[in-house]
């Protein structure tokens, strides 16, 4: 049976490895994207863009979903110094209900890559978690991308890290929500307090709205 060094050393090889093939050798332009707070009900959808270096690496790299939240403030510090760079995009509710998720998703996607590319240069390859956006005509991507390719595990990371601390910062002004726990999405506590108390400016109606309306019955 393998340690858990072995198994970090493993999974790093796998991350590291997928842009280094890419690479080949020719010190390309990778960028890696991912987004988080997809399927909240309050909050923005969070979109990070990434240039990473191969070199150094930094080890523990993987979907922020798998990891705790003091593992992966660890990591975003670490990452935040050795990126090439990077950009953050935040897209508000209003945002989300007026064109919808998938355009929401390719406007902070496209604005992420745009400002990266601006520092990092245009890029040789796009790497996108999940199913193609068509954001780019470098643009690959690569189903469960975050778990993995270390560019968009590390775009992972940093929108769940920023996203996290906006919630948790949020929760000060709207502190009957709980979303310095459940961070916007639809826990069970969530939901009743939306019943009870209706929706904050931060929500997403068009998520909402069948609460509201079972709330009613």
């Amino acid at each position: 049976m393998l340690s858990r060094a072995e198994k970090t050393a493993a999974l790093d090889q796998l991350l590291y490895g997928f842009i280094e093939e890419l690479d080949g050798g020719n010190n390309l332009t990778i960028i890696g994207i991912d987004e988080v707070g997809r399927g909240s009900l309050s909050g923005p959808l969070t979109v990070a863009a990434v240039c990473l270096p191969l070199a150094p690496r930094v080890s523990g790299l993987n979907d922020s979903k798998k990891l705790s939240a003091t593992r992966r403030e660890k990591l975003a510090t670490q990452l935040y110094r050795v990126v090439v760079c990077y950009s953050i995009q935040d897209i508000c509710a209003d945002e989300i209900d007026s064109v919808g998720m998938a355009e929401a998703l390719r406007r902070g996607m496209r604005q992420a890559l745009r400002e990266v590319a601006e520092a990092a240069g245009e890029p040789d390859a796009v790497l996108i978690d999940g199913t193609p956006l068509h954001i780019h005509a470098r643009e690959q991507a690569i189903v469960k991308g975050d778990g993995k390719v270390a560019s968009i595990a590390a775009a992972s990371i940093i929108a769940k890290v920023h996203r996290d601390a906006l919630m948790v910062a949020y929760s000060q002004e709207y502190p009957h929500y709980g979303w310095e726990s459940n961070k916007g999405y639809g826990s069970a506590a969530h939901i009743a307090a939306i019943r009870e108390r209706g929706l904050t400016p931060l929500h997403r109606r068009g998520f909402c709205r069948g609460i509201l309306q079972e709330g009613l019955f």
